[in-house]
């Protein structure tokens, strides 16, 4: 039987429930992380062990009992004092699909995996939109920003969020900066392409030691690879241009062209407490987080 953090984000879309695809994620990922005060992103979980006799039962997880027929307590460190902002890209290009699943789709289940981390350690957590040049607050922190009440606030702007128009870096990207007494992250679901440097400019406005800056940057696969063959019309998802063109003439090009920027990328993005991550939407999310956590882990 495959592990759930194989499960490849075609499978979970098919589930037709966020909640449910963030779950079976989430939990998985725990059982696969170990010895770590911090395996978590925003939250001090630790991890999950079998029950030994003269532990507590009240610690046994009995709602993994039901999934796993296993008795687990769950292991932890003192409550998070850091303050989780999920920050959701949704310019026109996030609708961008490939075999069925859009990049906004598997964005949707990644933060919604790692909310219901933040759910279990009662983290303070809220998400924000990046939309036609303005950042949209979809559920803000505050007084029930933490546990239940936030996980479900923030699933709620998860699945209402559609993918449209252009993002360019506008004064409405200042209500990030806002500054908080707690550590913070900040997550970032996007494909990070853009026209010029607005995403580096937001970024290195945001950069701080004090704050941690974790970027997803979700591709598609046959977008960075392009290997179409024939004229094609290619429509521009953010300003509707449309422009017929062979594409084996501009093959060797455009895979330089992306190839030069994603290098790029890390290059301008090697500062204090910013991590990249680069991920495809064939990638099982799963084993997208639990290859970031490990390595945040060394």
């Amino acid at each position: 039987m495959q592990k759930q953090t194989g499960l490849l984000a075609s499978q979970l879309i098919k589930l037709k429930n966020l909640q449910l695809a963030g779950k079976l994620v989430s939990e998985e990922l725990m059982l696969g992380i170990h010895s770590s005060k911090r395996s978590g992103i925003g939250i001090e979980f630790e991890q999950y062990r079998h029950y030994e006799p003269g532990d507590d039962p009240k610690r046994i997880d009995w709602k993994l009992f039901a999934r796993t027929n296993k008795h687990l307590v769950r292991e932890s460190s003192t409550e998070s004092n850091r303050q989780v902002r999920f920050v959701l890209d949704l310019s026109g290009s996030m609708s961008y699909s490939e075999n069925g699943v859009s990049r906004l789709q598997y964005a949707q289940i990644l933060l919604a995996s790692l909310a219901y981390l933040g759910y279990i350690q009662n983290d303070q957590m809220s998400l924000y939109a990046l939309k036609n040049g303005i950042v949209e607050t979809l559920s803000a922190t505050g007084s029930g920003g933490s546990g239940r009440q936030a996980f479900q606030k923030i699933l709620v702007g998860l699945e209402k969020a559609v993918a449209s128009g252009a993002w360019k870096a506008a004064e409405g990207s200042k209500l990030l900066e806002l500054q908080s007494r707690k550590k913070e992250q900040l997550i970032f679901a996007s494909d990070f392409l853009q026209a010029d440097n607005e995403w580096l400019q937001v970024i290195r406005s945001l950069a701080n030691p004090h704050r941690e800056i974790i970027i997803f940057q979700i591709l598609g696969e046959q977008e960075a690879a392009f290997s179409l063959e024939g004229f094609y019309r290619f429509k521009d998802l953010e300003t509707g241009r449309e422009v017929e063109l062979d594409a084996g003439s501009v093959r060797e090009r455009f895979r330089n062209a992306l190839e030069s920027y994603l290098e790029n990328l890390k290059t301008e993005l090697q500062l204090p407490q910013v991590h990249l991550i680069t991920v495809r939407l064939t990638d099982p999310i799963g084993m997208v987080l639990k290859a970031f956590l490990t390595k945040r882990k060394g």
